[in-house]
């Protein structure tokens, strides 16, 4: 297979994913309990959808993680520390709403931006290897 990229071209990837990571952690205040892909597929979701969305479908917003059980400690310790917020379904008594912290919206906002920005940085010096 004829690779398109050169080796430094894959570590110059290598280290933006390396700071876009870092910068994750960051996101949490240094917490390296979050820096996991389950909490990674979990804000990221809910960050998309910008809406309160049901405790159900948050669950399955973990796809690596295949046991409802689990990724429902995931969500209690992501409430417990506040990034998350629960409240009643208005529409299904049955069910709960949950939404991202004002808080943890404000810093993805701002962690999207940075990612962004280094982004462009790489992608430039990705190009300047040609």
């Amino acid at each position: 297979m004829k690779l398109t990229f050169t080796n430094d071209q894959h570590r110059t990837y290598m280290e933006f994913n390396d700071t876009v990571g870092r910068e994750w952690v960051q996101v949490f205040e240094g917490d390296t309990d979050f820096y996991n892909a389950a909490y990674w597929d979990l804000f990221n979701n809910m960050w998309r959808s910008r809406t309160p969305v049901r405790k159900t479908d948050a669950l399955k917003f973990m796809t690596g993680i295949k046991s409802a059980h689990t990724a429902g400690k995931y969500l209690e310790a992501a409430l417990k520390k506040g990034l998350l917020i629960e409240q009643d379904n208005p529409k299904d008594a049955r069910s709960k709403l949950l939404t991202l912290s004002a808080d943890l919206r404000k810093r993805m906002d701002a962690f999207f931006d940075y990612s962004v920005t280094e982004m462009f940085k790489a992608c430039k010096q990705i190009d300047g290897m040609r």
